[in-house]
């Protein structure tokens, strides 16, 4: 099983290494895209001095700052592991879990999982009432709208089988991706999961890029997009991936459990 986890990253200086360290210390065969959305901080040498250090890592440079959903367009089209998984370049998500979140794929009853930080035990940092009341409302409505029962639309980790993700075509090139995606899987009538993820918030002194003109964007995408796409028939699931070949780089290809351990920040 190989997975491929595509990072987009803009002006990331004080997290990358960390993050990108965390993620190849996952116990799986790892692609790791990262796509540098402009930076202008110093992540573009960062992940230039990365690259020449660990094989697994790709860089893909924008030519200017283009958004977020630019910069996951562009990696996701350039995955070629079995399942692929979506990981900010901050320390707010944790790695760690990853195996969560692969496991419904892989014994084959998924085809994308949201990890929800609304459905755990895991720690969760407190942080802004209104950004919480926000994505309440906002994954409130897409529920209305599509006709699914999502707890945490607007969460950054969603895991796909690769075919599918590269299947939908793809057009919001900043925050709206979340409910752009969530509409067109919906459509499709896809097999979706949610699980538990632990969170580790920032605040804004520490690099939070989200504003509130983000949030009436995603209202107007989740309008739109139920709207004018339309229904499209589900593929065909294949078959569960084998997993008990070693993988790259590990001592065996079999799902580890999360470390719940690694879940402490340093």
């Amino acid at each position: 099983m190989r997975l491929s986890v595509v990072m987009p990253v803009y002006n990331e200086r004080a997290t990358l290494r960390q993050v990108v360290e965390r993620v190849l210390a996952v116990p799986l065969e790892i692609e790791l895209i990262c796509v540098d959305d402009g930076s202008s901080d110093g992540s573009h040498e960062i992940l230039a001095q990365l690259q020449a250090e660990r094989p697994q890592i790709r860089i893909l440079f924008q030519p200017k700052n283009m958004g977020k959903g630019a910069a996951l367009h562009r990696g996701i089209g350039e995955a070629t592991g079995d399942f692929v998984i979506i990981q900010d370049a901050d320390l707010e998500y944790d790695p760690a879990e990853y195996t969560v979140l692969l496991e419904p794929l892989i014994e084959g009853r998924a085809d994308v999982v949201y990890g929800s930080r609304f459905l755990s035990s895991r720690p969760h940092r407190v942080l802004y009432f209104w950004h919480s009341v926000g994505n309440w409302i906002l994954t409130l409505l897409s529920n209305a709208l599509t006709n699914i029962n999502l707890s945490d639309m607007e969460t950054c980790y969603k895991a796909f089988r690769r075919e599918v993700i590269q299947s939908i075509p793809l057009k919001e090139k900043r925050f709206g991706f979340e409910p752009e995606i969530t509409v067109k899987i919906a459509k499709r009538k896809l097999r979706i999961y949610e699980v538990g993820i632990s969170y580790w918030g920032r605040t804004y002194e520490e690099g939070k890029k989200i504003q509130w003109k983000d949030g009436v964007r995603a209202l107007w995408c989740l309008v739109k997009y139920c709207i004018t796409e339309p229904a499209v028939a589900r593929q065909k699931a294949s078959s569960p991936v084998e997993t008990t070949a070693p993988a790259a780089g590990t001592t065996s290809g079999k799902l580890p459990p999360a470390d719940k351990a690694s879940n402490t920040i340093a």
